[in-house]
């Protein structure tokens, strides 16, 4: 763009706000005229909107629900052997626990009986 196109450009732009600026204020009617207009151009939006939906072919259904099935089936193993070592490790403790508290009272009923 040349600068006279430019400076067009801008005198256009100028214009058209100070004609929006002094252009009257439409009412908007009462809160019943608002409702019924947005829930009409939801509607407008939502069939719009839908008829860009694509569905997907028998074959690509099936495709994803076996990667999901499959995905399922490794993370769910995978919370399970986390799960399995989890409690080898605590059963593993509370055995450490029971030994020490048999040797602890042991202990301590001999230091009480030699007194």
């Amino acid at each position: 763009m040349s600068k006279n196109e430019k400076s067009e450009a801008v005198a256009k732009v100028e214009k058209a706000k100070k004609v929006k600026d002094n252009a009257p204020k439409a009412k908007k009617g009462n809160i019943f005229v608002r409702v019924g207009k947005a829930i009409k151009g939801f509607i407008k939006d939502f069939k719009g909107e839908t008829k860009k939906i694509v569905w997907p072919g028998a074959k690509e259904v099936i495709k994803s629900t076996g990667v999901v099935l499959v995905a399922v089936l490794v993370i769910g193993a995978g919370i399970w052997l986390v799960d399995w070592l989890l409690s080898l490790g605590v059963d593993g403790v509370m055995e450490l626990a029971k030994e020490y508290g048999k040797n602890a009272s042991k202990e301590a009923a001999n230091l009480f009986s030699s007194l």
